[in-house]
């Protein structure tokens, strides 16, 4: 699974005995640290097209949770707590500093529950269609209703099973057309990249129940009480751009977090679905510059060396 150099420096960070996949996509070394944070079922490979749009400025590492990519569980779990504890390892031992958290869907919520119980390692997000609190923010109902079915203990094991055995070509094109409105605008070349990474997965014993064991704990996080308290503590300034054909996270739940934190930014950006960075990057790139530009404290809170290189 080697990584082509324009795609990023693929490397390997040993935190606490495990190893986790990241790609290095450089960067001005006096730039601000930015740490992206894919969402449920995606990988570094989720970066590829808004990379180099933005390491004219940045220093941009995308690490691959446990379950997902390359990195494997081994002696952990997929939960989004455990997703929280490797990204908060991944800041202090890689990173080396505070940062800037760009997170989408799942990796927005991983984002926000860092910000909230370690404030001092995130000196800003970027939260794109990130998964927030369910009740403003529910799925289409199409996509609730296969969700839940997948989910099902019975006969989501007869769905997951039929799931397991598309080809890699078919399973990426039914993940494009879920979390773009428009899957022709991602790159060729991404798509073959997503395809190779999903056919390698498809040969590693547990990646469906890490993939089921995330998802679940993503419904159990955005239900519970508890991360609607921790939405709320955050400080962080933030940045949120959202697409307004969204699916899976409407953009109802930016438009709440927003209406909790007015000091927050939302860019809703017309046509575009649940992965802008993906489906829309130079539009996501040029939000992501100018709310850069207005936020000096928390550019220069996050430039830093890096603690190592993995």
């Amino acid at each position: 699974m080697e990584r082509r150099p324009s795609f990023g420096d693929s490397r390997w960070a040993a935190l606490d005995g495990d190893h986790v996949h990241y790609l290095d996509f450089g960067g001005p070394p006096g730039g601000p640290v930015v740490i992206a944070v894919h969402g449920l079922g995606g990988s570094v490979l989720n970066w590829l097209a808004i990379a180099p749009l933005l390491t004219g400025e940045c220093r941009l590492l995308a690490p691959d949770l446990a379950g997902h990519g390359l990195t494997r569980t081994r002696n952990r779990c997929s939960t989004v707590a455990a997703s929280r504890l490797l990204l908060d390892r991944f800041v202090e031992h890689v990173a080396g500093g505070p940062v800037i958290l760009m997170g989408n869907s799942m990796g927005g919520m991983v984002s926000l529950l860092e910000a909230a119980e370690r404030p001092e390692t995130v000196a800003g997000l970027i939260l794109l269609d990130a998964a927030t609190s369910f009740g403003p923010a529910l799925p289409a109902p199409m996509v609730a209703a296969v969700f839940a079915l997948y989910t099902a203990p019975w006969l989501g094991a007869v769905v997951r099973a039929r799931r397991w055995a598309l080809t890699a070509e078919t399973a990426v094109g039914f993940m494009l057309r879920v979390c773009c409105a428009d899957p022709s605008r991602v790159p060729p070349d991404i798509v073959a990249e997503h395809v190779r990474l999903t056919r390698h997965r498809a040969e590693l014993a547990y990646a469906e129940q890490d993939f089921l064991q995330a998802a679940r704990s993503v419904v159990r996080t955005a239900a519970g009480l508890s991360y609607r308290a921790a939405i709320r503590s955050v400080r962080a300034p933030a940045l949120l751009v959202h697409g307004d054909r969204d699916l899976l996270v409407p953009v109802a739940g930016s438009r709440a977090l927003v209406r909790s934190h007015p000091s927050w930014q939302l860019v809703i950006l017309g046509g575009v679905g649940h992965t802008p960075q993906m489906e829309a990057p130079r539009e996501t790139a040029d939000a992501v510059s100018r709310w850069l530009g207005t936020v000096g404290a928390v550019v220069e809170a996050a430039r830093h060396p890096l603690a190592k290189r993995g």
